[in-house]
């Protein structure tokens, strides 16, 4: 049992503040990706040395997410919330000290290792703040924060200071966000209590955790939606290049709808789960995602008619918060909340992000551009059938909220 704001404002207002956390957390995590061409130039980099650098993150972001999250099950939220931003915020700053692929590669890994507690710890926090009728819309307003620094923000932000003032100074100032965060969610975010009988997380609660059927199913959809998202991400662009044509600006604007898509979807779709239950909004959700892949393969579609298809199909991210987040939070056993979450995490991050590109990749050499899109449908149908065995979750909304 944990205890909640009585008051709406202040789920609000905790809302808000995790998401800005989130939003820097995916910002650190993603600049490196952002400033692949500098630091191609910079520090004499490869392409599949850049690859490594953000394998390298996620390995152990999925690693950490899972350890920490049981710790922080059992000492406390913001006892490893708040020193976990500090140190990836430091980590940020040192990325710009490196002086060759070796070190930059040490420093990622060790930033990798702490962004990977805030993900489990920020949602574990979230879901202990909020009330259960709530809890949809407060998980997917902190979610949706990751789609828009993620994919909208970051990328000007990063690439707009490393043009004016190089690349290190990008990740010195990405590394502002989060100490000044730190300091507010020490400040001004509860640490939720716990009534004296609470069970506090061991490796008896981490393993009824790997028991848990439905845990297993959240795992096998953070895994096949990872393949979706990196399948369609990574090779997506080559496809409209070199097989339909597009330009780099037309390719621009089909890439931006997708990730408003995406935003608009994670900000909207946990919101409507709380009221049609967690596990219809999946499926239908899945389904959506099926359909982007499915709709560049269609014949004649030129660059005009896909971005709304783009925009309307991008429907991963609200997968993300439900069958990543919220599902897990709500299957997991008492105590467990972020040891469920970071489980589940290690499907995505450790296997979904090494497996959806390096399978894309294999299926370009052996057939053509067309097969990573194959690929990403699979993956969205292959969610979508994971979730059909998945139980409800959802609390029962009392009168007063129905």
């Amino acid at each position: 049992m944990t205890s909640r704001p009585s008051e709406a404002p202040s789920e609000i207002g905790v809302a808000l503040i995790l998401a800005a956390c989130f939003g820097t957390v995916m910002l650190d995590r993603m600049e490196q990706l952002f400033l692949g061409p500098d630091l191609e130039r910079g520090l004499h980099l490869s392409p599949s040395q850049i690859g490594l650098l953000a394998g390298a993150v996620s390995v152990c972001w999925a690693l950490s997410t899972f350890v920490f999250g049981m710790v922080s099950d059992r000492v406390g939220r913001k006892r490893v919330l708040v020193p976990a931003m500090v140190v990836f915020s430091l980590l940020s700053w040192v990325s710009g000290l490196a002086r060759n692929f070796e070190e930059m590669l040490l420093i990622r890994a060790l930033l990798g290792l702490a962004e990977g507690p805030c993900w489990s710890v920020i949602m574990a926090t979230m879901e202990d703040l909020s009330t259960p009728e709530r809890r949809g819309r407060n998980v997917g307003i902190v979610v949706c924060a990751g789609s828009l620094v993620g994919s909208t923000i970051g990328p000007v932000f990063a690439t707009q200071i490393a043009a004016h003032f190089g690349w290190q100074t990008a990740f010195f100032a990405a590394g502002i966000p989060g100490l000044i965060l730190a300091i507010v969610v020490a400040r001004h975010v509860p640490e939720p209590a716990r009534l004296p009988h609470a069970p506090r997380a061991s490796l008896a609660g981490a393993r009824a955790v790997l028991a848990s059927r439905d845990l297993w199913l959240c795992f096998v959809a953070a895994l096949m939606l990872t393949v979706w998202i990196f399948a369609f991400n990574a090779f997506a662009p080559l496809f409209m290049s070199q097989t339909k044509g597009f330009s780099g600006t037309q390719i621009g604007w089909i890439l931006g709808a997708s990730g408003l898509g995406g935003f608009l979807y994670c900000l909207t779709w946990p919101a409507l789960s709380d009221r049609i239950g967690r596990r219809p909004a999946l499926l239908a959700a899945g389904a959506i995602a099926t359909a982007l892949p499915l709709g560049f393969l269609l014949p004649g579609l030129d660059a005009r008619l896909l971005v709304p298809v783009a925009m309307l199909t991008s429907a991963g991210p609200a997968i993300a918060a439900l069958a990543m987040v919220l599902v897990p939070m709500e299957l997991a056993p008492d105590g467990q909340t972020a040891t469920a979450v970071g489980f589940v995490s290690i499907g995505g991050d450790a296997l979904g992000a090494t497996l959806g590109p390096v399978a894309g990749g294999y299926l370009v050499e052996r057939f053509d551009l067309t097969a990573p899109l194959w690929l990403a449908a699979g993956a969205g149908a292959a969610v979508v059938l994971a979730c059909l065995f998945l139980r409800e979750t959802r609390p029962r909304l009392s009168p007063q909220s129905a």
